[in-house]
């Protein structure tokens, strides 16, 4: 495996990176291995005060991290700054949060006696995260382990390698602990030696099915606890009282966000039918405003795909999903020219559960609509899909919307709103989405030792 930075906007390589040896990787171990002795007999506080200083470093250097993002991977440059804050909103969550987490808690209606349940570390927890989030996705997994006092390893994907750099420097800048977290430019069999270290005690991976399925099973054969989220084909139903325009441009929005580059993006628009022409003119127009171009231009409204690999990839699910027999509504299906990896934002209707691509998500700008007749209509369309993830509902009647969202099987539903992670409410999915929860109080106990003792 190669760790290379290019540019997705025009396709300029920006450096390559050299892999890590297996001594490199041995004493990476023993130090991360030295870190979790000394932190389980640590006052928690201390680590709170370094999150919060974390959470200083990338606040105070929002448009130097900002910058590595959309050179890097081609986030916008206004959606970069975005990640930046959310990333340090997370420590400074864990911060305020984590000593309250690992208080204790009593259990007093044993048959026998008492009990108070005890929290503590495990030991070296693998992190294998994905690009398009690079530095969120590692601290929703780095925070909460920080104040467990378990020591994070990093296997970043390959193509943000600057960006694994720079989440690591941030640390280095805060005055995290030698061996508190490591960034690793690791190949699939060091990983797999990871795994399989029994000071290893957690594994952590989003990205897609077919690495979590590798992971998860690599994972299972040495009984290490496993967390996975793999994406999905969330939903975002409009229901006939809602404000057309306003619930158009929050569908847009939630499609086109980071090139539509989101697990829990919009992928499936399910419309009342009774509103849906009307729904899909103003829908229309809202793509409309999304033009490609340069992510460091802050006048730009959509950026490139990732890469040119994710570009062609998309490329080709969409020639199956119309050659199976799906019909374009807006945009133009051709493959944009050049070196970068510009994609045209789509939608696309027609798309029956026996098309090749039904199951399969679209991991671009490229929407899927759907008409419903009723509630239960919506439920069904929802539900016949292997993942389960996310979505949105919009409606005026909050109390419709409550019923329809717990008829859906998915991991999270919001109500009137965008679905976007947030640091105090579990985040995961069902199915073929994974297993697992990152975030709030959830995410720290994934991989603590959640101990009773009793007397």
């Amino acid at each position: 495996m190669s760790y290379t930075a290019v540019n997705p906007y025009n396709g300029q390589k920006i450096r390559d990176f050299d892999n890590i040896t297996d001594q490199q990787l041995s004493i990476v171990l023993d130090k991360a291995q030295a870190f979790y002795d000394k932190s389980q007999k640590q006052d928690i506080q201390e680590r709170t005060k370094l999150l919060n200083k974390l959470a200083d470093e990338f606040e105070k250097n929002t448009e130097k991290y900002a910058r590595i993002l959309s050179t890097n991977m081609g986030k916008l440059l206004t959606e970069a700054g975005q990640e930046v804050a959310k990333t340090s909103s997370f420590a400074r969550y864990y911060a305020k949060n984590g000593v309250k987490f690992m208080q204790p808690k009593p259990y007093n209606d044993l048959t026998n006696g008492q009990a108070q349940v005890e929290f503590s570390g495990t030991g070296i927890v693998l992190a294998v995260e994905p690009w398009n989030f690079p530095y969120t996705q590692v601290m929703r997994m780095f925070a909460p382990n920080f104040i467990l006092g378990n020591p994070v390893i990093l296997k970043h994907a390959s193509i943000v390698p600057e960006t694994a750099l720079a989440f690591q420097e941030a640390c280095e800048n805060a005055g995290m602990p030698e061996g508190a977290f490591t960034n690793i430019f690791a190949d699939y069999d060091q990983i797999n030696h990871i795994i399989a270290d029994p000071r290893v005690q957690g594994v952590a991976l989003t990205g897609s099915e077919n690495a979590g399925r590798k992971i998860a099973s690599v994972a299972g054969q040495n009984l290490k606890k496993s967390t996975m989220e793999l994406g999905g084909t969330d939903i975002f139903v409009v229901l006939d009282d809602v404000d057309v325009p306003v619930a158009a441009k929050d569908a847009t929005k939630a499609r086109l966000t980071n090139a539509g580059q989101v697990c829990t993006a919009a992928k499936r628009y399910i419309v009342s039918a009774k509103i849906y022409p009307e729904f899909l003119k103003a829908l229309k127009e809202e793509f409309a405003k999304y033009q490609l171009g340069d992510p460091l231009n802050e006048k730009t409204t959509l950026a490139p795909l990732s890469s040119k690999s994710a570009q062609q990839q998309l490329q080709d699910q969409v020639d199956k999903v119309i050659a199976g027999g799906a019909e374009i509504l807006y945009g133009d299906p051709t493959p944009v020219p050049g070196e970068g990896a510009g994609f045209s934002p789509l939608i696309l209707t027609g798309m029956s559960d026996d098309n090749p691509m039904y199951e399969e998500e679209l991991f671009g700008p490229v929407a899927q609509i759907y008409q419903a007749q009723t509630d239960d209509e919506i439920v069904k369309i929802a539900n016949n899909s292997r993942h389960g993830l996310g979505g949105a509902i919009y409606t005026k009647d909050i109390a419709r919307g409550r019923k329809i969202a717990s008829q859906i099987e998915t991991g999270q539903v919001t109500i009137n709103s965008i679905l976007s992670s947030q640091a105090e409410v579990p985040f995961g999915g069902v199915k073929d989405s994974g297993y697992g929860r990152e975030l709030s109080d959830w995410g720290i106990y994934e991989f603590a030792n959640i101990k009773p003792v009793m007397y």
